[in-house]
């Protein structure tokens, strides 16, 4: 059974950082991609970044480009989001997903696991 558990949201101030972890259990994950993406209250679920497990290569939406990291500690089974510049927009709930033969990284439909969320709340 495939478990992604968020943690780290929380409320900070606008120009502030947070980090989130998504720890991943139930399977190997080499081949997979992992996705971070959110979704503000009234808006469609959006895209954050991705990283392939296996090799490392990272991608972002282009309105966290620069403020955003993403990374994975294949150890710890974990991956990361390092958040720095924080907007108020950048409010929402932040979902881990998982999947194996992601094509296009920035689509939620090909990811087969997704997370909790947890939630992000920047303040002005």
């Amino acid at each position: 059974q495939v478990q992604l558990v968020e943690s780290g949201g929380g409320l900070v101030q606008a120009g502030g950082s947070l980090r989130l972890s998504c720890a991943a259990s139930g399977r190997t994950f080499s081949t997979y991609t992992m996705g971070w993406f959110r979704q503000a209250p009234g808006k469609e679920r959006q895209f954050v970044a991705s990283i392939r497990w296996s090799v490392g290569t990272t991608y972002y939406a282009d309105s966290v480009k620069g403020r955003c990291t993403i990374s994975r500690d294949m150890y710890k089974n974990t991956v990361y989001l390092q958040m720095d510049t924080l907007k108020p927009e950048d409010t929402a709930v932040y979902y881990c997903a998982a999947g194996e033969r992601v094509i296009l990284a920035t689509t939620g439909q090909w990811y087969n696991y997704w997370g909790q969320g947890t939630q992000v709340t920047v303040s002005s």
